[in-house]
């Protein structure tokens, strides 16, 4: 008499790939979605490099301060999916404000990043530096502690942004 030989999982085998797979996805997802939403954030940071370029080129080459929403880079209607509008203020500090998409969380919606030029590594920059050749030491962007603050929170800004 020949015996066969059974082939294939048992139930158990199955049950406890499911659940392996179930513990998995249970991680994976809410670090899935925390970097689905930093990317729209990348977005956002991307919208004020436009100024940035056009705020350094003013502080090195400059005569007179532009004044508030006068550097030639600002915009009042939404600049994109998530960017609500960018602004500048008269020292070129670079305020960007989410738009209410709704794939946005709340928590992110209709907040400010801002990004701030500073003349040294602890001195914020003024529109009185202007005409002075002085370059621009380096931008902080995400500070929630300088004036003006960034009201997105730490968790969704990307690694350059993190203050």
């Amino acid at each position: 008499m020949k015996r066969t030989v059974q082939q294939g999982f048992t139930l158990i085998e199955l049950m406890i790939v499911v659940a392996i797979i179930g513990i998995l996805a249970a991680v994976a997802l809410p670090a899935y979605q925390t970097y689905t939403v930093k990317a729209k954030i990348s977005e956002v940071v991307l919208a004020a490099s436009g100024c940035r370029t056009a705020i350094s080129e003013v502080y090195q080459t400059g005569n007179t301060p532009p004044g508030v929403n006068n550097w030639g880079c600002e915009t009042a209607a939404s600049a994109s999916r998530y960017v609500a509008s960018v602004a500048t203020d008269a020292n070129g500090d670079i305020t960007v404000t989410t738009s209410t998409d709704a794939t946005l969380p709340t928590t992110v919606q209709t907040k400010v990043l801002t990004l701030i030029p500073f003349s040294t590594n602890t001195a914020q920059m003024s529109a009185s530096m202007i005409g002075n050749a002085t370059a621009i030491y380096k931008w902080t962007c995400g500070s929630s502690t300088l004036t003006p603050a960034t009201s997105i929170p730490q968790q969704y800004l990307p690694g350059s942004c993190r203050g």
